[in-house]
């Protein structure tokens, strides 16, 4: 049973609600470095009456990349009720056309606006994705499912007294002696950095791809004027597109 475009406008008006919501999340969520990063050390001390100390490790809470599969499972949904409303409202249609090829086809004028509108939002969204520290050297780790730095070797040492004789015993006077302390290596940590941020490479690929739909947006909706309330399937691929 086809539905009517009424029904349409309220199923767009509570999708728009759940997905400002949930993209205010993954923004809250993704301005916390501590969630992003994760540590792992194991330790081995210098010899084997060496104290011996447990390994530490934090894990990473929040990754780049599910945030963004979140994100476009979020707009997808926005995306297809909002085309379906779009569809029945317009006569006037143009093709999205990317590198020659057409992305999406005959698109209302009214869809256009809104993809117009999404992609501003989107180009803040990738721009904010965190990125890893340039200051590290990253490797991506695939039992860890994370990205990781080279494995770090640090010494640790513990203060070890010792004396110093100031002045040799007499007959009558018993030596001088001061107390010093020295630092005596004791073990080693091995550390191993992980993050769930995205190489800048991989950011900048993001961006380029948003800027070059929304130029071929914009060109779309000038030749575009657009009645049948027909589900439409959009999201998936603008999503497939810009995050492939």
């Amino acid at each position: 049973m086809a539905a009517k475009l009424n029904q349409i406008i309220a199923v767009e008006k509570g999708t728009k609600s759940r997905t400002f919501q949930e993209l205010t999340e993954a923004h809250h969520a993704l301005q916390k470095p501590t969630l992003l990063s994760g540590i792992s050390r194991t330790y081995r001390p210098k010899d084997e009456e060496g104290e011996q100390l447990p390994p530490e490790s934090t894990r990473v809470q929040v990754k780049a990349e599910d945030i963004i599969r979140k994100t476009i499972e979020t707009l997808t949904k926005l995306f297809d009720v909002t085309a379906t409303k779009d569809w029945a409202n317009c006569v006037a249609k143009a093709d999205v056309v990317v590198d020659g090829k057409v992305l999406l086809a005959q698109v209302p004028a009214t869809y256009l606006l809104f993809l117009e509108k999404q992609l501003v939002d989107l180009h803040t969204f990738v721009k904010k994705l965190p990125i890893l520290d340039a200051s590290e050297s990253w490797n991506f780790d695939a039992s860890a499912d994370n990205w990781a730095t080279e494995p770090v070797q640090t010494t640790r040492t513990k203060k070890v007294p010792r004396n110093h004789v100031k002045a040799e015993a007499t007959e009558k006077h018993p030596a001088q002696v001061e107390v010093y302390y020295e630092d005596v290596i004791v073990g080693y940590w091995r550390t191993v950095k992980f993050s769930g941020s995205l190489p800048a490479r991989r950011v900048n690929e993001l961006l380029a791809r948003v800027e070059k739909l929304q130029e071929a947006v914009k060109f779309a909706r000038e030749e575009a004027n657009s009645i049948e309330v027909t589900e439409q399937k959009l999201g998936e691929k603008v999503f497939n597109y810009l995050f492939a």
